[in-house]
């Protein structure tokens, strides 16, 4: 019962991502070690050759330079062989049309994971969901190896990959401006700044001593963050 239970335990968030060397469809890899310095997206799928699967696939790939121009790396991961992520990635690119997307090629990793060991560090075989199957996992990773956030998905449900690349550019923008981003906020949108830490300050805040600021109360204040500034910031690598 205690190994069962191991092999369940997910890392949080804050905490180091999990040490890993892994075969992949793009050679060897040491995780998070090869990635310093970058962001990286680490995500599980349940197996080759599904729809869903397939359809997340085409879609991270079609999008890979986004996400790459926002200084962020993609890595996948499912527990099929390396020879099995082959097949299926070229028949992705021969032979799958979606939404407009076809010839679409894979090129970030993907890691084989038969052993699941990859999938047990990271806590992705889920009781109640497959004993033999990753489920949907995302974990962001930031250039300093740290999670800076996990979101999971049912066997059934394909990811939003819209969200994935604003949950990013979020978390960039909160580091390189020391500021927090409401709820469905985009590049563009106010940005909210730290509570009042003493009464004065909140004072100060609500008598509108504190320039740029717009306080709803003295705990809830934005600010206006200019579009062309975030991205100009959080694009550059």
């Amino acid at each position: 019962m205690e190994e069962q239970e191991k092999a369940y335990v997910m890392p949080r968030i804050g905490e180091k991502a999990p040490e890993f060397k892994a075969v992949t469809t793009q050679g060897e890899i040491k995780f998070p070690t090869d990635y310093k310095g970058s962001w990286v997206i680490l995500f599980s799928h349940p197996a080759d050759f599904t729809p869903v699967c397939t359809s997340e696939f085409m879609t991270f790939a079609t999008m890979e330079q986004k996400f790459n121009e926002a200084g962020c790396k993609l890595v996948g991961l499912s527990v099929d062989g390396l020879y099995s992520h082959i097949a299926w990635l070229r028949t992705i690119k021969e032979k799958i049309e979606y939404k407009g997307m076809k010839d679409v090629e894979v090129l970030f990793p993907l890691i084989e994971d038969i052993t699941m060991n990859v999938a047990q560090k990271y806590g992705m075989m889920m009781p109640g969901e497959s004993n033999t199957k990753a489920v949907r996992a995302v974990f962001f990773i930031d250039p300093k190896g740290i999670i800076r956030a996990i979101i999971y998905y049912p066997l059934s449900l394909g990811r939003n990959f819209d969200e994935l690349y604003r949950a990013l550019i979020a978390m960039k923008t909160a580091d390189e401006f020391s500021v927090a981003t409401p709820a469905d906020w985009r590049p563009g949108d106010d940005v909210i700044i730290s509570p009042a830490g003493s009464c004065g300050t909140a004072k100060d805040r609500m008598d509108g001593k504190e320039e740029g600021l717009e306080c709803k109360d003295w705990f809830f204040c934005t600010k206006k963050l200019d579009k062309d500034k975030v991205l100009k910031a959080v694009l550059k690598g």
